[in-house]
């Protein structure tokens, strides 16, 4: 028999008081009951291809302890972590010296490059020159951040957005000295939209306002950057690329396609957004099968842990349901969800974790 409701206004003795809780302090305990499978080691060797180890984004080096890296990368199937935070000159070196020099064929730097020179007329001629020399120190790759597009300006104050001739021409450079390109040009898509009740981020953007690019009289829309972006690459197709955080568009695998597509020598990492994927698991497990050489294993989990890895490997190789994606966290930082797996075929499992990588990289003699 339904539960038939008590007339409109009727009130118990024995109501409880109704808390007055702000949203932000609510953290409710899933009651659904589903299984849990523990995934601590990669089903295949794996190539973290998106990582921080250096000191770009933290005073000190994002892994203060290489061996005890190491020994987590060994339990968990990691052979390489790509680092990306090389920079350029000296701290190029210091990267190089810690992590590639000290232990070779386990991690591989990427360098940057200082786009800010483009605020003086000789900067194009610069910055090429800075990545001749961070490729002949041995940088394995060149990062490109979002900064282009969203605060780097040239000489006349304008901003410097990614299909730029200025751009174009440093992307294929790199491709000539055989440095593949990770390209991160825009953040999730309601980082573009206004700071409302109707954000889906709002949690994140009000923890740091900075974060947000929604004020057109300032910033480029979402689509705009997505489009110079995929017209950097068609325009450099001696260039390999790596498009961050599923091409900067996970919340839209249907794009993704179509830019893989539109773009032969762009692959993808997964880095950095299980919880778009997670709420799209079996739409993220076509792309892969469409694209089985096109989608690499990344984590741009820093500083990397166990616990990191694991909920990555349960992602990819289970199709458990409802678990955090963020686990150790009061608040999820990227939304108020749960994930679930995609449990992709065994067969998918080697080009994904690795084998994409590899040829991306030239780990595998081509």
């Amino acid at each position: 028999m339904s539960h038939v409701p008590e007339p409109a206004g009727a009130a118990r003795p024995t109501d409880p008081a109704v808390p007055d809780l702000r949203l932000v302090d609510w953290a409710p305990l899933p009651q659904v009951s589903v299984p849990a499978t523990r995934v601590q080691r990669a089903a295949v060797p794996a190539v973290d291809v998106h990582n921080h180890l250096g000191r770009w984004l933290t005073t000190d080096w994002c892994a203060p302890d290489v061996a005890e890296l190491l020994g987590m990368m060994d339990d968990a199937g990691i052979e390489t972590v790509v680092n990306l935070d090389g920079l350029w000159g000296d701290e190029l070196e210091a990267n190089l010296d810690r992590y590639d020099r000290a232990h070779p064929g386990r991690f591989l730097t990427f360098c940057q490059v200082d786009w800010t020179l483009l605020r003086r007329s000789t900067g194009p001629r610069e910055i090429q020159e800075q990545l001749r020399d961070s490729a002949a120190r041995g940088a394995r790759g060149l990062k490109v951040w979002k900064n282009v597009g969203l605060t780097v300006v040239g000489p006349d104050g304008e901003l410097v957005l990614p299909d730029d001739q200025r751009v174009i021409d440093v992307l294929a450079l790199a491709g000539e000295l055989g440095l593949p390109a990770l390209v991160h040009v825009a953040d999730p898509k309601a980082f573009f939209d206004p700071l409302d009740a109707h954000n889906e981020r709002f949690d994140e953007l009000a923890g740091q306002p900075d974060w947000s690019f929604a004020d057109r009289d300032r910033y480029p829309s979402f689509d705009r950057l997505l489009d110079a972006f995929e017209a950097l690459a068609v325009a450099t197709p001696g260039t390999r690329y790596i498009g961050a955080h599923v091409g900067c568009v996970a919340e839209d695998l249907d794009r993704v396609e179509r830019l893989l597509r539109a773009v032969p020598h762009l692959v993808v990492d997964i880095a950095g957004r299980l919880a778009e994927l997670g709420r799209q698991p079996r739409r993220f497990r076509r792309l892969v099968e469409s694209f089985p050489e096109r989608v690499l294993f990344g984590t741009d989990a820093f500083p990397l842990s166990p616990e990191q890895l694991e909920v990555h490997f349960r992602f990819l190789e289970t199709d458990d349901e409802c678990f955090d994606y963020a686990p150790g966290e009061d608040v999820p930082p990227q939304g108020r969800w749960q994930i679930s797996g995609a449990g992709l075929p065994a067969h998918l499992l080697p080009d994904l974790y690795a084998g994409n990588a590899r040829r991306v990289l030239g780990l595998d003699g081509n």
